[in-house]
């Protein structure tokens, strides 16, 4: 058995009331950036953009740029203000970038507008990630039972929420504007309502009327003073693998399955839904097993299922085998992410600069890899290109070991002594 130890003296009612809590911020992060997706076609054809994807391309690009300064920033907000008002301002920035996405489009038919509503997306999303992965990891220590897959199998939730509700306004023809715009309301009035039930905590930075917080300086000193600990950098090599894995199947498994394997558009299309299905049904399933199994094992079981995974899609063939590299793919990348975080808060002072630490490291794979593996796949051949993640996924294997819990770190340290 590996499960956090419980850390808390509330009530059942107040921990689930947290936990719930959490979750609905997972799904709004999840609902804001699937929205957005969901609506590129509308977006590019109020804008009178053309078939041409790189005027679309630079718009994303806007988002990502945000998203990286977001969450370089993130760990400065939390330090100065404290994840219950950072993650309620973050949406908030995401909530005003949805309506000038909209508005930008559909309204205004302004380039610029639009690309600064998603440099806001981007940013605010970026905040928040940091944010609800502290707040998960805290509410997790205190149940004492393993949370993180969950928490991001929520997220998961809120895109395919998102998605459908985009098809659904697409095809009711319902503009852009108003979508976005009823999306930003409620995204707002939701984290509003939902952030009276997560409790203040000065442990993650937030002020209480039973502990103020530290001066601003000696906290910022305290959050920088964790990228000195060599097991907090291995930790992030294995969600570096995990999370550049997991990016880089977003954007290019159903590419690859059609100009890689020569299959047809909606076939890639269903490949990428399985890696989707896999990669959910690990992280709804994954705590349990995680409790029972334990990190290590966890991750370099996940690990080379990737490995495996990646090596099946690559060398092809038949379909089917295509399809079953796949889900191993989704599976072997569905657990790292989440358990590095874990593994970061747990047993140590300062978690909040620990949790955002090795979210940063993942964070910012997640966004430069799809790219990275594109400039690879025009110089040796998508498929080809997709070694690296198998590489980054050895790397996640070897460097395991960092996200044993203390507890068990302690019990092996002692055991020679007491025999």
């Amino acid at each position: 058995m590996s499960q956090p130890t419980p850390t808390t003296t509330r009530s059942r009612r107040e921990l689930r009331a947290w936990r719930n809590a959490v979750f609905v911020i997972f799904i709004l992060s999840g609902l804001a950036m699937a929205t957005w997706v969901a609506r590129i076609p509308g977006v590019r054809d109020d804008l009178g953009l053309g078939r041409d994807p790189s005027s679309v391309g630079l718009l994303i690009l806007g988002m990502s740029v945000g998203a990286i300064i977001g969450l370089s920033v993130s760990s400065l907000v939390m330090v100065r203000f404290g994840p219950h008002k950072g993650m309620v301002g973050g949406l908030t920035i995401v909530a005003v970038g949805t309506l000038l996405i909209g508005f930008g489009s559909s309204v205004f038919h302004a380039v610029p507008l639009v690309a600064i509503g998603l440099i806001l997306l981007g940013f605010g999303n970026g905040m928040v990630d940091v944010m609800m992965n502290v707040e998960g990891t805290a509410v997790e220590r205190e149940i004492g039972k393993t949370l993180m897959p969950l928490m991001h199998a929520f997220f998961s939730f809120g895109t395919v929420l998102g998605a459908g509700i985009g098809a659904a306004a697409a095809a009711l023809h319902i503009a852009v504007a108003w979508h976005l715009a009823i999306i930003a309301v409620l995204m707002v009035a939701v984290a509003l309502f939902a952030i009276r039930f997560i409790p203040r905590e000065a442990e993650l930075g937030d002020e209480t009327e039973a502990q103020p917080r530290l001066p601003f300086g000696q906290r910022l000193r305290a959050s920088l003073a964790v990228w000195a600990d060599w097991r907090l950098i291995l930790i992030g090599v294995v969600m570096l693998g995990m999370a550049f894995g997991e990016g880089s199947a977003n954007d290019w498994i159903a590419l690859a399955t059609v100009d890689g394997h020569g299959q047809q558009n909606s076939t890639g299309a269903v490949v990428f839904g399985f890696f989707v299905a896999a990669m959910t049904l690990g992280r709804v399933l994954g705590g349990p097993v995680v409790d029972r199994i334990g990190r290590v094992t966890a991750i370099r079981v996940t690990a080379a299922m990737g490995v495996a995974g990646l090596l099946l899609f690559i060398l092809g063939g038949p379909l089917w085998v295509v399809v079953v590299g796949t889900v191993l793919w989704g599976f072997g990348v569905s657990l790292g992410f989440p358990l590095g975080m874990s593994a970061a808060s747990d047993g140590h002072d300062n978690p909040a600069a620990r949790v955002s630490a090795v979210a940063i490291i993942g964070y910012c794979a997640f966004l430069v890899g799809p790219p990275l593996i594109g400039f690879l796949g025009k110089e040796f051949g998508l498929l080809n290109a997709l070694y690296l993640i198998l590489v980054l996924l050895v790397a996640s294997f070897l460097a395991a070991p960092a996200v044993r819990p203390l507890a068990e770190r302690r019990a092996r340290a002692s055991a020679p002594a007491t025999e």
